[in-house]
């Protein structure tokens, strides 16, 4: 595609989850779908759910270009999410959704794994999934870190599949107009999982036949930040004796709020180390491949270092039955 269909697709995608986003706001709080403040729940008044449907609108648009039947992976994960905003499901059974999901983008997008993407794909789907989700705990977080990772995979990536990495920042870039603090909507679980879905399928057409190696390994570093809050949540939870299915309000961002930080600063903190990581990745894409899992290695080693310092002073919260903030 030419940069002004690229543009083109951005920018409708933008348009399309802006219109969208404010109706499913309302219709959240039509039907009581709204999130209550409580133990885990920081902001100061409920707040609704289904802004992942205004996004959802936006990202259609780059994806129906790029492949339709990307849109059935994407549509279960929405879904799948959704049900477990209205009424949340067993961890056990988020798990297999996650995965069945997963193995559906396999069937769809090929990898040079061959078989072994079956097992690969539907395993990045679960942690980033889930990823995601961990990193939607504060206003603007996860819009922020999903807007500058597609915005690095449009750099990433070359030809039509540009297209749906353009699509979701431009969705996340209209979803952040009403979930910047304070938030008017939340991405929601469902809003979550189309986010970690689609950014396991970017990750997947990275590693698609006749890519460079290098590239593939570049779009490791983009998604490290995801990764390493999963790696992190798993980490503290098993220290504490916590299931790993109990969420808390200990993660890295939750540690600098309390210690004062402006949720603000919070949110351009991540965004920042998210750009960093978009940098090293372009930089991992033109070296040999060697070089490129050296790069790649540091990049999580450092995410996982400021992560742990920046959590080194977190309080244990009452648990809660959810994989999630």
């Amino acid at each position: 595609m030419t940069v002004s269909q690229n543009l083109a697709v951005a920018g409708g995608a933008f348009v399309a989850s802006l219109i969208a986003t404010p109706l499913a706001t309302r219709f959240a709080s039509r039907i009581g779908l709204v999130d209550q403040p409580g133990p885990l729940k920081p902001q100061a008044s409920a707040t609704p759910y289904l802004g992942g449907i205004g996004l959802a609108f936006g990202l259609g648009l780059g994806t129906a270009i790029v492949d339709p039947w990307l849109l059935v992976p994407l549509g279960m994960a929405l879904a799948l999410g959704t049900v477990d905003d209205v009424r949340p499901l067993p961890p056990v059974a988020r798990l297999l959704g996650e995965l069945a999901i997963g193995l559906v983008l396999a069937a769809v997008v090929s990898t040079r794994f061959g078989a072994a993407g079956f097992l690969l794909v539907p395993a990045a789907a679960l942690v980033l999934m889930n990823g995601f989700n961990l990193l939607d705990g504060l206003d603007a977080l996860c819009g922020s870190v999903t807007l500058v990772g597609a915005a690095g995979f449009s750099v990433l990536l070359t030809g039509d599949t540009r297209s749906l990495a353009l699509a979701l920042a431009g969705a996340a870039a209209a979803f952040l107009v009403f979930n910047r603090p304070p938030a008017r909507v939340y991405l929601g679980d469902g809003g979550a999982y189309l986010v970690g879905i689609s950014m396991t399928a970017l990750l997947a057409l990275a590693w698609a036949p006749g890519v460079p190696r290098s590239t593939g390994v570049g779009a490791l570093a983009v998604i490290a930040l995801p990764v390493a809050e999963v790696a992190l949540a798993m980490l503290r939870r098993m220290r504490t004796g916590r299931s790993l299915f109990t969420g808390d309000r200990d993660h890295p961002y939750d540690a600098l709020v309390r210690s004062g930080w402006r949720v603000g600063r919070t949110v351009a903190v991540y965004a920042l180390a998210e750009m960093l990581a978009v940098a090293l990745a372009l930089l991992a894409s033109h070296l040999a491949s060697k070089l490129a899992w050296v790069v790649l290695a540091l990049t999580v080693l450092g995410l996982l270092t400021a992560g742990l310092q920046a959590g080194s002073g977190s309080r244990n919260q009452k648990p809660t039955d959810e994989l999630s903030t």
